[in-house]
């Protein structure tokens, strides 16, 4: 399994200004690529939302060879229900601590050189106080689940990722294609896992030629997929396929080929401008606070 890589986690947000704030001048990450799209997507890469929609990939570094964020945005819906399935996301940058001390960004001491902070809408992401390492500083991604020996023998026996620690005492344990990429870390919730409607989705590639392969063991062993092999097209851009699948708890999981994904994540040097553009360009706030009115709260 070591042709498979983490990818991305896919966050829904509802005030894309201050998400962007967050990202590029808190983190410190780069804004890779931007798409605006008419309708939903075949896959509910936007969650289940038919309309006008956009997604954003921001991150230290290339797709081809960092962890990033995708962040989808829809219009007219301005704020997401958390659950406790997402338990946050870990990067390494002492630069990303003294950019939100020097912006006043709500940080909590959590232990020696860890902090915790929080993205527009919520979501929790920890942030080691030591110096970026000069290959990807996203270290992993947690999610909470019901069964933790359950879920560990699904993501290992039939995903194929390897454990590379476990720990008896926090109720975790993480697991990952190799050393060098971004782990998925479980962590036991002691209870039903909740997703709320700010649900994510955690993605990876693989070779093309395993996706009907993959599609076919969750058959075999009766486990969900949420969509069947399918192709994706983006404007302009590289056409992926994709199978969805959710695990025991219902995490939402991407594979797509990596080879059609490689040219699809290729980073747009427009992409800065082109979010700020369709910022500038949506009057939506505006109009709900014209005529009196909420966005819809999903």
């Amino acid at each position: 399994m070591a042709l498979r890589r983490a990818l991305h986690f896919v966050f829904k947000v509802g005030d894309r200004a201050k998400t962007a704030t967050f990202y590029r001048e808190v983190l410190g990450m780069k804004i890779l690529r931007h798409e605006e799209f008419e309708e939903g997507c075949k896959a509910t890469c936007n969650g289940p939302y038919d309309g006008k929609w956009s997604k954003t990939m921001v991150g230290f570094g290339p797709e081809d060879d960092h962890f990033v964020a995708e962040l989808t945005y829809n219009y007219g819906v301005g704020e997401h229900q958390l659950g406790n399935d997402f338990l946050g996301l870990t990067l390494q940058s002492s630069q990303a601590v003294s950019n939100a001390k020097r912006l006043g960004w709500p940080l909590t001491q959590v232990e020696e050189a860890l902090y915790l902070t929080q993205a527009p809408g919520g979501y929790p992401f920890y942030i080691v106080d030591k110096e970026q390492p000069p290959h990807d500083p996203v270290t992993k991604v947690s999610l909470g689940v019901s069964d933790l020996q359950r879920s560990t023998h699904y993501w290992v026996t039939l995903l194929g990722l390897n454990v590379m620690d476990k720990s008896e005492e926090k109720n975790t344990v993480l697991l990952g294609f190799s050393d060098s990429q971004c782990k998925l870390e479980l962590q036991d919730v002691g209870g039903k896992v909740d997703h709320g409607t700010a649900f994510g989705r955690i993605a990876f590639s693989c070779p093309r030629e395993q996706l009907p392969d993959i599609e076919a063991l969750m058959k075999k062993e009766k486990q969900n997929i949420l969509t069947p092999l399918v192709s994706l097209d983006t404007p302009g851009k590289a056409t992926v396929e994709v199978v969805i699948l959710a695990d025991p708890d219902g995490h939402e999981i991407c594979f797509v080929g990596d080879e059609a994904f490689r040219q699809l994540s290729a980073v747009d040097p427009k992409g800065n401008e082109l979010l700020d553009k369709a910022m500038e360009e949506d009057k939506s706030d505006e109009w709900f606070a014209k005529h009196n009115k909420q966005k819809a709260a999903a």
